[in-house]
């Protein structure tokens, strides 16, 4: 398996050159040469897998053994999960007839991406170790990683990296616009490899920092630079299982046999609370892999560019009234631009140059496949150059139509978020379950499709829709409790916080204040801390 850019001017990288490198040097994103398709009967072989074990299947399918040994990668996931609460990793919870969320808060910060970082953190060590052992030259491999946060994914990366051998992490989050559990979360890890810096601007600026960090050539070789954001590859990959973890559990709960006739009449749908695209994307890659899927719901608040782009074709940028992005009560998803779709848009992209639809092209070594997959690239870094120069681009019909192939896409506003939240605590006849307010727009967003489709012509079967539960809603106080606040007997303290938040808000931190968004000024913090750590460059 080798690994492209979505731009086109890189090519056969390796895996571990794909993990390491993090951003293409074409300022794309890498994605595999091909979509393995799954093995002659994965579903009876792999329905009674363990989490764990499925995630070896699943990874395998894209590393090749050559790079990592099967027992090499079998231990990296079984460390990599252990650090998870619940023995099932990502369960089920059924809360309403038909409607299931999957709990992806089990890990160490309490938030979905906890599945991806703690896999990448131990992917990162495992590859600085064999070149370290490997190099004769008596230089040390080192990697400086550097991400942008709108909230969880910079406590889930510092929790995955913090200690880790020849690794030094700097997360930028933007100042005041993240919960106070997860500043706190990030801000009170104090190992010396971490470094916090809160940055005046929004998410999207730090994000834009980042990528001006990745595209600076000089400074990317000086310092190594690696990525844990979901431009990083490896995410996307060790977010896959999850989709096919819920499959096998949800036909286990239905009592159903994965070979059987009777499985093939479940329509399964997902609805995702989607941001910068990277969670829905894993989802799309388990489809074109052979996941039995029949919708993926884009689930936006208020910050829509990606529920626009399904209504009309075009990509734009929209922003608040203050000139930047519109700040809600599902934080993380407050986002200008999606990163993670232009992944898609490659897709998009390479499928209209021949028939669309599912299948993938038979070979993958063909002159036909190579130069479909070059103009591809070439469409898509028009359409990023259009973005960046004139804040929008827009694709033909044909395009958004073999979207919508498998993609659906729903907004909801702060008031429905709150009212969703209410309704599955406080509704007469139903187990009460409490949702953050990102898993709630999921939700939202499902409950308005499957309205919408009860209107006209819908698959037979049996309807089965999951949600993806993002974050454990105690990240989320300000949302929950005003929400629940007139619930007559609610208690945050006791109904919703974890044992292991308590005090957390008190706890000394350590934070670098950044006083604006200038890439420049944020390249002068990182050397500093550097030095600070004994760093030589």
């Amino acid at each position: 398996m080798k690994y492209r850019s979505t731009r086109g001017q890189a090519k056969d990288y390796s895996f571990e050159e794909t993990v390491m490198t993090g951003l293409s040097p074409d300022g794309g994103l890498f994605i595999p040469h091909h979509i393995p398709v799954l093995p002659a009967n994965w579903r009876q072989n792999w329905s009674k897998l363990s989490f764990q074990e499925l995630a070896v299947e699943i990874l395998s399918l894209f590393i090749d053994e050559s790079e990592m040994p099967r027992s090499d990668l079998k231990d990296l996931v079984q460390r990599s999960y252990a650090t998870f609460r619940h023995e099932e990793v990502t369960p089920l919870a059924k809360i309403r007839d038909g409607l299931y969320v999957l709990e992806l808060f089990h890990g160490p910060t309490f938030a979905f991406k906890d599945v991806a970082l703690q896999f990448v953190g131990n992917l990162f060590e495992y590859f600085l170790e064999r070149r370290n052992r490997q190099d004769t030259s008596g230089n040390t491999h080192r990697l400086t990683v550097v991400g942008a946060t709108s909230g969880d994914t910079g406590s889930a990366a510092i929790y995955g990296l913090r200690n880790k051998k020849n690794v030094s992490v700097f997360i930028l989050h933007p100042h005041g616009r993240v919960s106070p559990i997860q500043e706190a979360q990030m801000t009170t890890v104090l190992d010396k490899n971490v470094h916090n810096l809160s940055v005046e601007g929004t998410f999207d600026d730090c994000q834009d920092i980042v990528k001006n960090l990745f595209g600076n050539k000089e400074f990317n070789s000086r310092h190594h630079l690696g990525a844990v954001n979901s431009i990083n590859w490896a995410r996307i990959l060790a977010q896959t299982v999850y989709y096919f973890n819920a499959y096998f559990t949800l036909l286990r709960q239905l009592n159903i046999d994965p070979a059987s006739s009777e499985a093939d009449q479940v329509n399964f749908d997902f609805s995702v609370p989607t941001g910068n695209f990277g969670d829905i994307l894993a989802g799309y890659y388990a489809y074109r892999m052979g996941l039995p899927t029949n919708k993926l719901i884009v689930a936006t608040n208020e910050n829509d560019i990606l529920y626009r782009f399904f209504e009309s074709s075009a990509y734009e940028k929209q922003t608040g009234a203050d000139g930047n992005v519109k700040e809600t009560l599902s934080p993380a998803m407050d986002i200008l631009v999606s990163s993670n779709f232009e992944r898609l848009l490659w897709y998009l992209a390479r499928d209209a140059e021949k028939d669309g639809g599912k299948a993938e092209i038979a070979s993958v070594d063909t002159a036909l496949n190579e130069q479909l997959c070059d103009e591809a690239g070439q469409t898509v870094a028009t359409w990023m150059q259009q973005l960046k120069e004139q804040g929008s681009f827009k694709v033909s019909n044909d395009v958004v139509l073999n979207a919508r192939k498998i993609f659906d896409a729903a907004m909801v506003t702060d008031k429905e978020t709150l009212d969703t939240i209410r309704e599955f605590y406080d509704k007469p006849g139903q187990t009460s379950y409490v949702l953050d307010p990102h898993t709630s727009v999921g939700v939202t967003a499902a409950e308005q499709v499957t309205k919408r489709d009860q209107l006209v012509a819908y698959p037979k079967g049996k309807e089965i829709m999951v949600c993806l539960a993002t974050a454990h809603p105690a990240k989320f106080s300000e949302a929950v409790e005003t929400a629940l606040k007139t619930v007559s007997g609610f208690d945050f303290q006791k109904d919703v916080l974890p044992k292991e938040f308590h005090g957390l808000l008190d706890k000394e931190r350590k934070v670098v204040p950044v006083e604006r968004a200038d890439p420049n000024l944020v390249m002068e913090v990182i050397e500093r801390e550097l030095r600070g750590e004994g760093i030589e460059f």
